[in-house]
């Protein structure tokens, strides 16, 4: 099996060496209590961000300032993924993820009791820490618990949050914000957290507490590693809103990220026990599945956002009669994926074939939805959707067998540090990069349009109206343009299979 990591160092960070516990109902159990945990934690920041208009009216808060309650939010959970997995094995796995579901859950009870905006703003802030902490607890259940011909189907249940999850949050928010109330995108998270809870509470086993680990504790990539991600995320978020480069604030949070970026990755590098182990990007399979989930990530975001924002903008749907072709995509994961974990499971199938086919279903998929018009409707996506219900999931669960096949359980925290940071930070890139996108080909489209009109006996009469079909048919054109930008992503994508990674085979207990 490839390392590159000396054993020293990673058996001074890996979990207690003792004998692993014995696989069964209580260990299954302790891992859904994980996974409804880390569904729940990015169900919250995609509801929450889909109601934003709705929860800032209701609290009087302006545009401005929402967006940066939404900013801060992502900020510090994308810091905590890097982080977390260090923490879970000082603090231990269960007491670690017990702490963390349970201020996540008392922080969701208080913020629409917040009585001004700056005390609001401080609780998603924190709430973002202890939810960003959960992401990388599942993925260290999944790969130091689970014998190793279930290991994929635990891996399944992670590539829940990349498909599953954020279908679901167009459907929450307007089920929540149409019928019963804004207060519930922040309080849908009580139950189904206190399930989780008490689930994690009797399925994980409880590891000592390994304090010696905070003797050796790498203040230093701390204090450049958090404030790094912080600044790059809310620069990244805040860009498109701020006109990026023409903003000093912009230039500000991107420089000075980037510069302690690369001073905590120095840093990282000759570290005895690191947040991020560099080494291990010298595993092929590693490398490339990091790349290619940064690519994936971007169109599967993509798919989200065009329809939503389509419909929206042409339309005029609100979110709960967008919730239909979202759920069509989203629920079936839940068979999907489990179909998808079986069919590599099987040793003769080369995982690498089923990246490719699910990469070509959503280019597919894509170029559908290029063809788009102005009186496309909601039914007319039906057909894209019912691509993307295998198409994602093949795309996203050959990626974590390649990422985790290629490296010991020792090497586990590391690996969910590695993907659960890039998978945080791509999602971040990806949005940046669709609103920019989106921006330049909307002001080029409405130029065009504008310029083609010329002096048009059109142009001077109803002048609202003409208003409002150029802007129309700007939306139509601009939204052609991305599911095209995203064909081309993904088709770039299946190019590097040929190229990058080495054949993985299904992981086996030894005999």
């Amino acid at each position: 099996m490839t390392s590159l990591t000396a054993p020293a160092p990673l058996a001074a960070t890996s979990p207690a060496a003792a004998a692993p516990p014995v696989f069964g109902l209580r260990i299954i159990i302790g891992l859904v209590g994980v996974l409804l945990a880390v569904l729940v934690s990015g169900l919250n920041e995609m509801v929450t961000k889909v109601a934003l208009a709705d929860i800032r009216g209701a609290l009087a808060i302006g545009y401005d300032e929402g967006t940066w309650l939404v900013a801060s939010y992502t900020a510090t959970s994308v810091a905590a993924m890097a982080f977390a997995p260090w923490c879970s094995v000082t603090f231990s796995l269960r007491r670690f993820t017990l702490y963390a579901i349970g201020v996540f859950t008392f922080l969701g009870v208080l913020c629409p009791f917040a009585p001004n905006y700056e005390s609001l703003l401080l609780m998603r802030i924190v709430q973002g820490l202890a939810g960003g902490a959960l992401p990388p607890m599942l993925m260290t259940v999944a790969l130091r618990f689970l014998p190793a011909n279930v290991k994929l189907y635990g891996l399944a249940g992670y590539a829940l949050t990349a498909t599953f999850g954020p279908g679901l949050g167009t459907p929450l928010a307007g089920l929540w914000t149409e019928y019963v109330g804004w207060q519930w995108t922040f309080w849908q998270i009580i139950v189904p957290c206190l399930i989780a809870m008490a689930a994690v509470a009797y399925g994980l086993p409880q590891d000592p507490l390994r304090l010696e680990r905070l003797k050796q504790f790498n203040w230093r990539g701390l204090l450049l590693g958090f404030p790094a991600i912080c600044m790059l995320v809310i620069g990244i978020l805040q860009g498109n809103r701020l006109d990026w480069f023409e903003s000093s604030l912009i230039c500000f949070l991107l420089g000075v990220g980037l510069l302690l970026l690369v001073l905590f990755l120095i840093n990282e590098w000759s570290q005895p026990i690191p947040f991020f182990k560099l080494q291990m990007l010298g595993i092929r399979n590693l490398s490339f599945a990091l790349l290619t989930l940064a690519g994936v990530l971007v169109v599967l975001l993509a798919v989200v956002v065009i329809p939503s924002s389509y419909l929206a903008q042409v339309q005029g749907y609100r979110p709960i009669q967008t919730a239909p072709i979202m759920l069509l995509a989203a629920l079936p994961q839940l068979i999907a994926l489990p179909l998808v974990a079986a069919l590599c499971n099987f040793r003769r199938v080369d995982c690498r074939w089923v990246l490719g086919i699910g990469l070509g279903m959503l280019a597919l998929s894509c170029l559908g939805g290029s063809q788009l018009t102005s009186v496309w409707i909601r039914d007319d996506f039906y057909v894209l959707q019912l691509l993307q219900i295998f198409g994602q999931p093949m795309a996203v669960l050959p990626l974590l067998m390649l990422a985790t096949g290629s490296i010991s359980p020792m090497e586990g925290p590391f690996a969910s540090a590695w993907f659960n940071t890039v998978k945080g930070l791509s999602a971040v890139i990806a949005t940046g990069i669709i609103e920019a996108l989106t921006t330049a080909r909307l002001h080029f489209h409405s130029t065009m349009l504008v310029d083609n009109l010329g002096n048009s006996p059109l142009a001077d009469s109803d002048s609202a109206g003409l208003a409002h079909r150029l802007h129309e048919q700007a939306v139509v054109l601009t939204a052609s343009d991305l599911y095209l930008c995203m064909a081309g992503v993904a088709a770039a994508l299946i190019l590097l299979i040929f190229w990058l990674p080495t054949r993985m085979y299904p992981p086996r207990a030894p005999t």
